[in-house]
Order: structure tokens, then sequence, then C-alpha cells
């Protein structure tokens, strides 16, 4: 009865401190975003040499996502000091990226939207942690809307219809709502099936790898609202 009493205190530490770590990274990441988007939107240096050279510009989003695939895909193999290092790049990289917005909408609409967005993502993953429904079908399924609405940005960009950019943020925000809650559902069940006292360095990189998710997750749905809220510049 006593090894009981001790090991179920030591594994709820554990998870607590687990998701603790996710979210505390994840908002770090969020901060870091904003801090140099706002940084670069109001750099006119800064502003021309990302946006005056399209050149520039495609190369930070594709260093973006050479950033995201590396860390998902090689997770096991770096470090833990690594996979943090790598992980605070992409945020500010993708501040950079994002400090257009500042150039597009009005700073009213934005922070309200972030507002929004903040409310809609907590009450997606208070329902993902809470909810007894299996949603692993239900990610399938968002995964290959996933699929479908970058396509359909990609063909937008050709044809620059106003209608389908609508149409594509509405799914989108559709998508990324249900993949909160998976994720939030899929990082519990991590939490919860760790071996107790596993390694911190494992444990450190899985909880960089759950915020980069939630990350992600946020940043398009604020991305995917802030076109239907989002007030534009006169």
């Amino acid at each position: 009865m006593e090894r009981t009493y001790v090991a179920r205190p030591r594994a709820e530490i554990q998870v607590n401190n687990f998701i603790r770590s996710v979210y505390n990274w994840m908002g770090t990441g969020l901060a870091l975003t904003g801090f140099i988007a706002f940084y670069v939107s109001g750099n006119e240096t800064m502003r021309r040499m990302v946006f005056g050279n399209s050149a520039i510009f495609f190369v930070l989003v594709l260093a973006e996502l050479g950033l995201v695939f590396y860390v998902s895909s090689q997770i096991n193999k770096i470090s833990a000091g690594t996979a943090t290092s790598l992980f605070v790049i992409y945020a500010a990289l993708n501040g950079i990226t994002l400090s257009g917005i500042f150039l597009i909408y009005t700073g009213t609409s934005i922070i309200s939207t972030f507002f929004v967005c903040a409310g809609t993502f907590i009450a997606c993953s208070i329902y993902g942690w809470a909810t007894k429904k299996d949603l692993t079908s239900f990610g399938s399924f968002l995964f290959m809307g996933l699929i479908g609405i970058i396509i359909a940005s990609l063909i937008n960009m050709f044809i620059g219809s106003s209608i389908l950019s609508m149409m594509i943020s509405y799914v989108g925000v559709f998508i990324f709502v249900g993949l909160t809650a998976y994720d939030t559902q899929k990082l519990k069940n991590m939490a919860f099936t760790q071996p107790a006292g596993m390694d911190g360095s494992v444990i450190r990189k899985g909880a960089i790898l759950g915020a980069l998710t939630l990350y992600l997750d946020f940043i398009n749905l604020f991305l995917m609202l802030l076109r239907i809220l989002g007030q534009g510049r006169d």
C-alpha cells in the first residue's frame, strides 16, 4: 500500500510538469513571435529587407518549414538543448515573416482577433483534455482537410480569388479548432503513458515537440480568424 501511495504522486507530478512545460514553451514562443513581429513592422530597414526582396522572404519561409520538419522528424535523435534552440529560432523567424500583418491590418483588429483566438484555443484545448471521446479518427479527417486547404491556398496564389480565400479561411478555422482539441488529447495521452522516472531530457524534448504542435495550431487559427475579422488599413 505504501509503494502505491508513493508512486501515484510521482506520476501526477511528472504529468503536471510535462503539461506545464508544454504550455510554458508554447507561450514563450508566441510571446517571442509577437515581440519580433511588432518590432520588425516598426523598423523601416527591416521591413525593406524582408518585404522589399521576395527572395529573402521566401528563404525565411523555407527555413521555417525546414525547421518544423527537422524538429518533428529528428526529435528522438537531437539533444533537448538543440530542440529548444531550434524551437526558439523558429518562433523568431515566424515573427519576422508575420510582421507583415501589422502593415495590412489595423492594430486594434489584430489585438481583438488575438483575444478571440486565445479564447477559442483555450476552450478547444479544455475540451480536448476533458472529453472521453477518442478523437483519433477525427484527427485523420482534419489532417486530410489541412492538406485540402494547403492545396487550395496554392491554387489561389495564381487565381487570386477573394471568394476562395474567404472560403479557405472559414474552413481553416474549423480545421484548426479541431486540431487544437485533437493535439491536446494526444498530449494528454502522451503525458499519462510516460514511464515513471523517465529521463528529464526525453521529457523536455517531448514538451518542445508538444509546444511546437500547439504553437502551430494557435498561429494558424489566428491567421484564419484575422482574414475573417481583421480590418484593413486605409
